[in-house]
């Protein structure tokens, strides 16, 4: 059975000047369907590139990329940009919501770009605010909710589309400690309930120690397992 991701040999090199930098070198990593997996790393370790690559926002200067089994650093920008929409989802630090936009229609946001019908999409909608605790919330703009009502919608806008894999950077990154342990309870649901799997950028121990499986990245963007976080 083929893991849901595999790197192999991924290099990312960035021209600074006349000096180029190794922010990803000979890269390998794994991960099957279903985990949970943390990645730490202090600034500059290369978390930021790594989840630019895995959310094909970038690519590798060289190496393979497969997700699902399919080599995804081959393809067209198209192609990438119609993987990215339906089977892959972001949950970012500053939620990245569209601030004129209510809850609902945020939620709704990459089903209208997809194109799916509008009868689908409210039905989906009305289903992900009853699974986030969002019901009363439906009809508010960003700016009208709380940070942990915000990354809700931002969860449930990732989710919404059933993606194979969620990527999230540095998630409570604006929350305070218990809103930030309520967003990790979601994610333990996400994963335990649904089977989702979800890759978790963060400078956080305390949340990273909660995972299943941790890993830090180190020099050049190397990958080394997290015994302890």
């Amino acid at each position: 059975m083929p893991a849901l991701i595999e790197l192999k040999g991924i290099e990312r090199v960035f021209q600074l000047g006349d000096a180029a930098v190794h922010a990803l070198a000979g890269l390998d990593l794994r991960i099957d369907n279903g985990e949970y997996v943390a990645v730490m790393g202090p600034s500059g370790s290369g978390k930021s590139t790594l989840l630019n690559l895995l959310g094909l926002l970038d690519r590798p200067n060289a190496g393979s990329y497969r997700l699902e089994g399919r080599d995804v650093t081959t393809l067209s920008p198209d192609e990438q940009a119609r993987v990215r929409s339906e089977r892959i989802g972001f949950v970012f630090q500053s939620f990245h919501l569209v601030p004129r936009l209510t809850a609902a229609e945020n939620i709704a946001l990459p089903m209208m770009l997809a194109g799916i019908p509008v009868k689908e999409r409210h039905a989906r909608v009305a289903a992900a605010l009853a699974n986030f605790g969002l019901e009363n919330r439906a009809d508010h703009r960003p700016d009208q909710l709380s940070g942990g009502q915000r990354q809700r919608v931002a969860i449930a806008r990732a989710t919404i589309m059933q993606p194979a894999l969620i990527l999230a950077d540095e998630p409570t990154g604006n929350l305070d400690r218990h809103t930030g342990e309520d967003i990790h309870a979601l994610f333990v649901e996400l994963n335990r309930e649904r089977g989702s799997t979800l890759l978790v950028m963060t400078h956080n121990p305390e949340l990273a120690r909660l995972m299943p499986r941790r890993l830090r990245m180190i020099d050049g963007g190397q990958l080394e397992s997290a015994e302890e976080a």
